[in-house]
């Protein structure tokens, strides 16, 4: 017999998306003060170096994420969606805040990258385990036929949590000032996770455990050990393919939101201030873009819409980029053409990341779900999108050429799609509520 639709399942997704920008606020808001985060807690003497240090950590945070993948995918696959990711928001926010009280270089010396990268860590670990969660829980509680449309109303909160750290940091530095911001302010956009999270936490503690892991547990049919099961088994091809797909889709994502705004401050030299504004308007303008592709993933398959995005990145991304060089000189900037250049960056995001999250949970069976989504997800993203600001900043540092640069973005989504065209399947007619544990592809 099938598993019922839940009436409530638009409150689901509201509570877990308020509580998936909160996290990727707390993880974004490092890699949006870099540049502050170096001069704080690094050694000056080479101030490249310690930006590209500080890139580093950022990047750090990212090839820690399987790990969390790893740990937090076998938990939530015994003990249960909900649980799990409260245990990962409270992680982050902890993490996050803790980097707002810890003294900086100048204070305790090299200890203090020490501490930091410690807590970038933490930030890494728990991001892993959460969006495999917020993810699968919200598919859980939603039709077949609309999986697309309302996973992507998820899918925004990653680009949300980007707006929202800018918007943060915008209001810090406005309200204090540039002088109180470098010496002491920084550290307020931290200490606000506290506050964010303590909401966070109380919205998840509303909300129930999803119908389908409550029907497999009630049967009986939980897994004894989800890594087995996902990992030494037939299912090893199937997070092979989605991993495929992931880093494909992960060097879209960052190479569209993160280094546009790497490249305004590093290439065009356009100040923190203005910088944040362009990207944070072009985001905020091209943030439907992911319910769009979503819902027109339900009308004609996931596999169409998410690889055209990573064709479109490949073939565009260097004229895009050039052009927006031109258009934001530090003395001349158009402020519109510049925000229509990243609002077509961030689109093409929409097409790869829009679709993803219900193509991840279709392709998998449900007592495996957690472990399977979280694991390729996060080495698609966490390795091969997150070294897209390491290795493109650390490209133009070496060359000073914006065709080097892109050299990365360009070729990793290309020879994805390549891939992905003959290897990965179509699931937007597969049912995940009938019967309870589908073998997708």
């Amino acid at each position: 017999m099938a598993i019922q639709v839940p009436k409530d399942f638009r409150r689901v997704i509201i509570a877990a998306s308020v509580g998936n920008i909160i996290e990727w606020y707390d993880f974004y808001i490092f890699g949006s003060l870099a540049a502050v985060l170096s001069v704080k807690f690094f050694e000056q003497s080479h101030p490249v170096a310690a930006l590209l240090s500080t890139i580093a950590l950022f990047t750090a945070g990212f090839l820690i994420r399987p790990l969390g993948a790893f740990l937090f995918g076998w938990m939530g696959d015994r003990v249960g969606r909900k649980y799990t990711f409260l245990i990962t928001l409270s992680g982050m926010g902890l993490g996050t805040g803790a980097i707002g009280l810890i003294p900086t270089y100048e204070a305790i010396g090299l200890t203090a990258a020490f501490l930091l990268f410690g807590l970038r860590m933490i930030q890494g670990l728990c991001l892993g385990g959460e969006y495999g969660g917020a993810i699968t829980y919200v598919a859980e509680h939603v039709p077949d036929a609309r999986r697309g449309y309302y996973t992507g109303w998820l899918q925004t909160s990653p680009t949300l949590g980007i707006v929202v750290s800018l918007a943060v940091i915008i209001a810090t530095r406005t309200y204090f000032g540039n002088e109180a911001f470098e010496a002491w302010a920084w550290r307020v956009p931290f200490l606000v996770s506290f506050l964010l999270v303590g909401i966070a936490i109380y919205i998840r503690l509303q909300l129930q455990e999803t119908p389908i892991f409550a029907e497999i547990k009630a049967k009986g049919q939980m897994t004894r050990n989800p890594w087995k099961e996902a990992f030494l088994s037939s299912n090893i091809k199937f997070v092979g393919i989605a991993t495929i797909v992931l880093i494909g889709q992960g060097v879209v994502w960052y190479s569209g939101q993160f280094w546009a705004l790497y490249f305004l401050q590093q290439v065009s030299k356009v100040d923190a201030l203005n910088s944040a504004y362009i990207v944070g308007a072009a985001l905020l303008l091209a943030t439907p873009s992911l319910i769009f592709f979503g819902w027109l993933s339900d009308i004609i398959g996931r596999k169409p819409v998410i690889l055209g995005g990573m064709l479109l990145a490949a073939t565009t991304y260097y004229p895009l980029y050039l052009w927006l060089g031109t258009v934001t000189q530090p003395d001349n900037i158009n402020y519109p053409t510049a925000i229509f250049i990243i609002f077509i960056l961030v689109c093409y995001v929409g097409m790869v990341y829009g679709p993803v999250g219900a193509f991840l949970a279709e392709y998998f069976p449900g007592r495996i779900r957690y472990t399977s989504v979280s694991v390729p997800y996060h080495i698609g993203n966490g390795w091969g999108g997150g070294l897209v600001p390491f290795v493109t900043s650390a490209a133009f540092a070496a060359t000073g050429s914006v065709g080097y640069a892109l050299i990365y973005p360009i070729v990793v989504p290309a020879v994805c799609f390549l891939l992905a065209l003959y290897l990965m399947p179509e699931t937007h007619r597969v049912s995940i509520w009938e019967p309870v544990e589908p073998r997708a592809g």
